[in-house]
């Protein structure tokens, strides 16, 4: 099967093609804070002639569905769902917290993973697995004393931006994590591994956001009606 993965939910554009048979055919990751709107379409253009494919020609689209930026997340989706819309390829939907968590699950069993991206004012956005991949502590918006808390119970992997925060409190209070990985977005490759065995009908492509918008709307300043 080839698969077509896009993330925009965090610090980066990034697409690539996998062909379940032979591996990531194409790839491209860019870093960036803002303007993932702008550059999503001509990045998965450049990866998808890079592969020598056309949307067509795909067996299944994956994309991150948060958490993470809002209108990073709404950009990704909307360009999976309109793909699939117009070709009819099935579109999945695969957590950022799961796409960090994958390669040291895959990896090496032995420890926990603790996946925690940075949501600012001191939370976090959390998730924990066990050895094996189940779920230990459900994705949540928490704060970061309890994500550090959760690191410091055993010996765990620590995944996402916030890793770093979290190992820092954690070798502070005792022995040092196993390994710290503080990327600022999910590696694109896990997307496409993930999305490819991801049950389609366990994974629609639905925002994870887990808080509120910090936008609100400003009724204090509506004019009366008459």
């Amino acid at each position: 099967m080839r698969v077509l993965a896009i993330d925009t939910a965090l610090a980066a554009c990034a697409a690539a093609v996998l062909d379940t048979e032979h591996g990531i055919v194409a790839s491209e990751t860019v870093p960036m804070v803002r303007g993932h709107a702008e550059s999503l379409i001509p990045l998965i253009a450049r990866v998808m002639k890079l592969s020598d494919m056309t949307i067509g020609d795909l067996g299944r689209i994956a994309v991150t569905t948060g958490p993470g930026s809002f209108t990073g997340v709404r950009v990704g989706l909307a360009a999976a769902r309109g793909f699939g819309v117009a070709t009819g390829v099935p579109v999945v939907g695969v957590s950022t917290l799961s796409v960090y968590a994958a390669p040291y699950l895959a990896g090496n069993g032995k420890f926990p993973v603790v996946a925690a991206i940075d949501a600012r004012h001191e939370h976090v956005f959390l998730q924990v697995f066990g050895p094996g991949g189940q779920t230990i502590i459900s994705p949540r918006l928490a704060r970061l004393s309890e994500a550090i808390r959760a690191a410091s119970a055993a010996p765990a992997y620590l995944v996402g931006s916030a890793a770093q925060a979290i190992a820092d409190e954690v070798a502070h209070n005792g022995a040092p994590p196993p390994a710290v990985d503080s990327r600022a977005a999910p590696d694109i490759v896990w997307v496409a591994q993930i999305g490819a065995v991801t049950p389609q009908a366990q994974s629609a492509p639905n925002p994870q956001y887990l808080r509120a918008p910090d936008a609100q709307p400003q009724n204090a300043a509506q004019l009366p009606r008459r």
